[in-house]
C-alpha cells in the first residue's frame, strides 16, 4: 500500500475529510479519564480531539502539516470559547517544539508514515514527552480488510517500533469513526478496525 502524499490530504480537506466527524473519536472519549496534564495532539486535523480535552481543562497544543485544517480548528476554538495552541508544523520536526508534554494523543497520524519516517516520528515523540508521560495512539489495524484508506498496522509492528525505552501498556481492538455519509469508501460495518494503544515513556532517555 502506498503512503498518502500531501496532495491526498489537501484534496481531503478541500471538502470534508472522511475522518472529520465533527466530534472526538470515541476511542479517546473512552480513555479521557486516564489522560492527564498538558497534551499534544499530533496531526490534530480540524481539532475535535484537542478541543474536547481543552474543554476538560487541559492545556492543549495541536498541530497539523496543512494550513486549512488548522484554520478550521482555530475557528472552532473561537466559536466555542476554548483556548488551544494550534500550529502548522511537520510531525517529523517534533524536536523543534519549545516545550514537553505530559500526554500525546495521535488519532490517525502514525499509520500514514513509511517505515523510515515512522521511526523518525517515534524519535521525535521521545524528545517532547515527559518522563513517565503517555502516548495514546489510534491507528488502522491489519484486521481491517481490503486496501481502502491508509496503511494497516500490525500488533507486532507497534511492539517493535516502541521496543526500546518505551513501555507498551496495552494494545486493544478499536474502531475509527468516519463520516456516516461516505458512499465512495467501503469499510467494515461499525467503522474501520483499529488499534488503540497506550504507551508509557517511563524508560526513555530524552535526547540532549
Amino acid at each position: 500500500m502506498t503512503v498518502p502524499d500531501r496532495n491526498t490530504f489537501e484534496t481531503a480537506y478541500a471538502g470534508q475529510a472522511p475522518w472529520d466527524i465533527g466530534k472526538p473519536q470515541k476511542a479517546f472519549l473512552d480513555v479521557a479519564d486516564r489522560i492527564t496534564g498538558s497534551i499534544l495532539d499530533a496531526g490534530c486535523g480540524t481539532g475535535e480531539n484537542a478541543l474536547f480535552f481543552a474543554s476538560r481543562g487541559h492545556k492543549v497544543t495541536g498541530f497539523d502539516f496543512l494550513a486549512e485544517p488548522i484554520h478550521r480548528a482555530k475557528l472552532k476554538a473561537a466559536e466555542r470559547g476554548l483556548t488551544v495552541n494550534f500550529l502548522v508544523m511537520d510531525a517529523l520536526a517534533l524536536s523543534d517544539l519549545p516545550e514537553v508534554f505530559d500526554t500525546v494523543i495521535d488519532s490517525g497520524l502514525f499509520h500514514v508514515f513509511d517505515d523510515k519516517d515512522r521511526r523518525r516520528y517515534v524519535e521525535g515523540l521521545a524528545s517532547i514527552l515527559k518522563p513517565g508521560g503517555r502516548l495514546f495512539l489510534l491507528c488502522f489495524s491489519d484486521e481491517e480488510p481490503g486496501t481502502e484508506g491508509p496503511r494497516r498496522v500490525s500488533r507486532q509492528e507497534l511492539e517493535e517500533v516502541f521496543a526500546v525505552g518505551w513501555k507498551v501498556e496495552s494494545i486493544e481492538p478499536s474502531r475509527f469513526k468516519v463520516r456516516p455519509d461516505l458512499k465512495q469508501r467501503t469499510f467494515s460495518p461499525g467503522g474501520p478496525k483499529a488499534w488503540v494503544v497506550t504507551i508509557s515513556s517511563e524508560g526513555l532517555v530524552r535526547p540532549q
